[in-house]
């Protein structure tokens, strides 16, 4: 028993023991989770900004700079001698390697190093070479200022940091995510973060946005400065090849052409596009063409693929950075600050550097002198110790002394014992002061740059730009960005059906009756017999309320679309008129367009897509003593007010029946159309330039650099290219008057002509390569002066005057025209027109018109016959007519 004691005891002594060597978790966090953090952080995710390097960046660097000796060395070859700084795989060293030789500007690559463009990635990196670039060597080492320090196995030294006399983290940009942050500055371009600090040591302010080298189109309006809550939007740079082709020939930043074609592919998968067929045909540049199908609007395919794919992207930058061995969170100005207030210290210590330098050999030269010309090397002959020798040469030197800047140490004359007697015998006293001279001018030379310090930096910079800036501008344009509404863009891919009894609406119900066809982003407005109205999005069966009487694909801010309505106030009671839009409600909320009392109910009911105004004809029941049983009402004398007005009351008493007596009939007022250069698009909210006032059968004219004339009825989705030259509105009675270089004849030819088919593109100079369009005009009577070439050992001859009017008649667009001059042109100018008053065109009556935001005009389109205010129009422009898209519904 006292055996099974002692072994039942000793379990319960090592659950004691046990117990008090347990470790609370919230220790280790707080000390070991900090410490990994802060590793991470500093050591690995973070670039320092006074060198703009991560730590691996910055030990590539220094281990190219101790292997370069002016060839190329295998990458396999540079990661393993950084390995001896970085304590990391070399896989990764490869990797940033890689990155740094693929943004073009401080290692010089051969061999497959991949491509950002295609998104292929590099070779081995035993295939690989690299070397410095001529920008590295002269920016970013100066090995006398540089702050050493041990590597991580205390056998070699590193720099702390690399004395980096260039914004090189702005020219490069970096990405980074570590523990808590994360960090993303963007690159900006070489030239302009040049000229930025410039302004900046000048005392002016600036302004830099980011330049990508996959260019592309670039919204900065929200760049905030690259720091937190900012945004950059980034585009595709799309036009159009012919009318069923597209042509990609930029991407954005981030993306590259697999991944773009696969957002392309995926986009016409859903339906949300149709494509027929992509081509890759990207090599040096990029180029991917984009076949559409027949019928295929490739205007609405532009803002599709910028809505639906990666051809529009959104970047969001965080500049975070170290300083002083702790992250920081500033925005790219302060950051080239920084960079270039560091650049001036680099630079000033440098200068300082070589002015001690100059000293001490101007020091050094002016002892070797005294000490030869004055023969003081024969005062130690007699000297037998060491000591003596020092003591005879510190006495002999110091009559001779008191012109040097400092006093005369032991190292000194221990240095001028070790000349040799080669040198003295042949000393020359003349190439010696020669060479004092020199070095006075050189110290000169140097404390001018330290007392002028920014003179002397800004001429750095310039010098940087000179030396490196060629081919280095702008690759991304800056453009303001219109927003594209999906709805808008969006294909068709679906068709929506309706079961007005039980109250269904979506795409599943193919039993049912068809409504329209709409795309599964849309968004469906339902009306119902009780008055009820419900906004909802598209989907395969949902429930909108029971006895349907309209559905229609909803479009927002639409004040165009009039629904006009009689109903009556509950049961029994009176019965109302009103006339309403709708241009925004909360979505699968149900709105109330009665006055809310039980048994309501819709009378009539119409939607009129162009606001049209119908006549009805009210019929009442006969109950006791009604004279009037029957009257017309004409919604044109209703006002147009909110969804949730009570209306005007149409009779106290008992409706029979309401019938449509005479249809609504649109006769809209000229739109105003504007261009807004910013965003490069039409519009008709007033911004920009105003074309003028169009009706449904006027069109755009517009005339390219490449010589080609084009009308078009004015649509607000349509892109216009950057070499556009003319956009009005198109007169077929004016004529074009161009001046134009004939490739072939190799003479300035000048042509009049009239547009001959319209909705067609049609080239009106020749063909030949080396023909351009020079002068282009439409006015009615064009002036142009002809500046010649001055004949060698001749006066010039005087300028031409030409009247293009009388010059030449009109003739066909085809015509080549009449040759201009033999004589060689120097510059052609437009001058003022010959003034000329166009007929006076027509105008229609002056009627209100409902606001057509965001709507295209149409061919042959109908407008509103009335005004707000309801007065209705008497006859029917040219314009008018009905609109057989109402939808009228009596009960």
């Amino acid at each position: 028993m006292g055996d099974n004691e002692d072994l039942n005891q000793t379990p319960l002594d090592n659950k004691e023991e046990h117990k008090d060597a347990l470790t609370k978790v919230t220790g280790m966090y707080k000390d070991w989770f900090l410490d990994y953090a802060s590793y991470v952080i500093l050591e690995r995710a973070v670039p320092a900004i006074e060198d703009g390097f991560k730590p691996v960046q910055r030990r590539i660097m220094h281990a190219l700079k101790e292997l370069d000796d002016g060839r190329y060395n295998k990458v396999a070859n540079v990661v393993g001698h950084t390995m001896q700084y970085h304590p990391h795989g070399d896989a990764s060293i490869a990797d940033a390697m890689v990155q740094i030789g693929q943004k073009d500007l401080l290692i010089d690559t051969q061999g497959n190093w991949g491509n950002i463009l295609t998104g292929d990635s590099a070779a081995a990196s035993r295939y690989i070479e690299a070397r410095l670039t001529k920008f590295a060597l002269e920016v970013v080492f100066s090995p006398k200022i540089t702050e050493w320090q041990k590597s991580y196995d205390g056998r070699k030294k590193e720099p702390v940091n690399l004395p980096v006399k260039f914004p090189l983290l702005l020219a490069q940009g970096a990405e980074g995510i570590a523990v808590g942050l994360s960090t993303k500055v963007l690159p900006h371009n070489f030239i302009e973060l040049i000229d930025a600090s410039i302004k900046h040591l000048k005392g002016q302010r600036f302004t830099i946005y980011p330049d990508f080298p996959t260019a592309g189109i670039i919204d900065v309006s929200n760049y905030n400065d690259g720091m937190r809550g900012g945004r950059v939007r980034v585009r595709a740079k799309i036009s159009q090849l012919d009318k069923n082709t597209l042509v990609i020939n930029e991407i954005p930043y981030g993306t590259n052409t697999s991944s773009l074609i696969d957002s392309i592919l995926k986009a016409n998968d859903k339906g949300k596009i149709r494509v027929k067929k992509i081509e890759d045909n990207t090599a040096e540049n990029v180029e991917i063409l984009v076949h559409l199908p027949n019928g295929i609007s490739p205007d609405k395919t532009i803002d599709a693929l910028y809505a639906f794919t990666s051809c529009e992207t959104s970047i969001s930058p965080l500049g975070c950075i170290i300083e002083d061995n702790k992250p920081l969170f500033i925005g790219v100005t302060e950051m080239l600050k920084e960079s270039t207030d560091n650049t001036v210290a680099l630079l000033k210590a440098e200068l300082e550097i070589q002015l001690k330098e100059l000293e001490e050999q101007w020091h050094f030269a002016s002892l070797e002198r005294i000490f030869i010309e004055n023969r003081i090397y024969r005062d130690i002959e007699e000297e037998e110790t060491w000591e003596g020798v020092i003591a005879a040469i510190d006495k002999g030197l110091s009559p001779f002394t008191k012109h040097l800047k400092r006093a005369v140490t032991e190292d000194d004359i221990v240095r001028l014992t070790e000349i040799r007697i080669k040198r003295i015998s042949k000393f020359d006293l003349d190439k010696a002061q020669q060479h004092l001279d020199n070095l006075e001018l050189k110290i000169a030379e140097i404390k001018h740059h330290l007392a002028n310090l920014i003179d002397f930096a800004i001429d750095y910079f310039k010098s940087l730009k000179e030396k490196y800036g060629k081919g280095r501008e702008r690759k991304s344009e800056i453009r303001i960005f219109d927003d594209i509404e999906a709805t808008k863009v969006v294909i068709r891919n679906t068709k929506l059906y309706v079961n007005r009894e039980e109250g269904f609406v979506g795409t599943s119900l193919r039993r049912d009756e068809y409504v329209t066809d709409c795309s599964d982003i849309d968004d469906i407005i339902v009306f119902t017999r009780e008055g009820k109205m419900m906004i909802s999005k598209v989907d395969s069966k949902i429930f909108v309320g029971k006895n349907i009487i309209h559905v229609a694909v909803f479009k927002k801010k639409d004040k165009r679309t009039i629904y006009n309505m009689i109903y009556r106030d509950g049961k029994g009671g009176a019965s109302y008129i009103k006339r309403f839009n709708v241009t925004s409600v909360t979505r699968d909320r149900e709105y109330d367009l009665t006055q809310g009392k039980p048994l309501s109910s819709v009378l009539y009911f119409s939607a009129n897509p162009n606001g049209e105004a119908e006549v009805v004809t009210v019929l009442l029941r006969q109950v006791g003593s009604i004279k009037k049983l029957k009257w017309d009402i004409d919604f044109a004398d209703v006002l147009i007010k909110g969804r949730g007005a009570k209306g005007n009351l149409v009779t106290k008493y008992s409706i029979k029946r309401i019938e449509l007596k005479e249809k609504g009939v649109s006769t809209l007022k000229p739109r105003k159309i504007w261009f807004d250069e910013v965003v490069r698009r039409l519009n008709v909210d007033g911004r920009g330039e105003l074309l003028g006032e169009f009706k449904g059968d006027d069109m755009l004219l517009v005339v390219t650099q490449k010589g080609i004339a084009k009308t078009f009825t004015p649509n607000l989705s349509t892109h216009f290219d950057d070499d556009m030259l003319v956009l009005e509105k198109w007169n077929p009675e004016k004529p074009l008057s161009a001046v134009h270089y004939d490739g072939e004849k190799e003479r300035f030819l000048v042509k009049r002509f009239l547009i001959e088919s319209e909705n067609k593109e049609e080239l009106f100079i020749t063909e030949h390569p080396k023909s351009y369009l020079e002068v282009i005009s439409t006015d009615w009577k064009p002036v142009i002066e002809v500046e010649f070439v001055k004949p060698r050992g001749k006066d010039p001859k005087p300028n031409l005057i030409v009247d293009l009017e009388e010059f030449i008649a009109v003739k066909g667009i085809k015509a080549l025209g009449n040759q201009l001059t033999t004589d060689r042109v120097k510059n052609i100018n437009i001058l003022d027109p010959i003034p000329y008053e166009e007929p006076e065109e027509i105008k229609p009556s002056d009627m209100e018109v409902v606001d057509e935001e965001n709507v295209d005009v149409k061919k042959d389109e109908g407008a509103s016959s009335t005004n707000s205010g309801g007065e209705k129009s008497k006859g029917k422009n040219k314009m008018s007519g009905e609109d057989d898209e109402s939808q009228i519904k009596l009960f």
